[in-house]
């Protein structure tokens, strides 16, 4: 159970998850492959701790991204949006759905081509959070629109 699950109030039904997208394990791959490269190259010089060492890390940064991409939720209910990121530094929103002024979705080439983006959630008094990287912007902002309906 997540920090969403545990988190909903009396009544309050989650209509809508989103996940961070696999973007995020892009750089740490190329770092890691780059160190393997010198780790190996390290190992056949007969350089065995140096070799280690440069394996362990070309890991580290891999395994942040993989922290990362398990403790990020994003969340729409029917009363809020949810998002928590972080685990050591933990940093959440939760914003009622009439708080919610508008939702931009930044998405340059990649992110389009790809299906991922920044979602920026304003919110009345000026508020604006960014979460990038989010897989399916459009499909989070769209979900948000509709729990906060029709404008009258």
């Amino acid at each position: 159970m997540g920090y969403i699950d545990e988190n909903l109030l009396p009544g309050e039904t989650v209509v809508y998850r989103a996940a961070l997208h696999w973007v995020i394990f892009v750089w740490p791959a190329v770092v890691l492959l780059l160190f393997l490269m010198l780790g190996l190259s390290a190992l056949t010089r007969d350089m065995p701790g140096v070799g280690v060492v440069l394996l362990l890390i070309g890991v580290l940064p891999l395994l942040s991204a993989v922290m990362t991409y398990k403790t990020s939720e994003f969340a729409v209910t029917n009363r809020r949006v949810v998002v928590k990121v972080g685990v050591f530094r933990r940093r959440s929103l939760e914003t009622l759905l009439q708080k919610i002024e508008g939702i931009l979705v930044d998405q340059g080439i990649f992110g389009r081509i790809f299906g991922y983006g920044t979602i920026i959630i304003s919110g009345t008094g000026g508020s604006k959070e960014p979460f990038p990287r989010i897989s399916a912007p459009l499909d989070f902002r769209k979900r948000v629109q509709e729990q906060i309906g029709p404008v009258t």
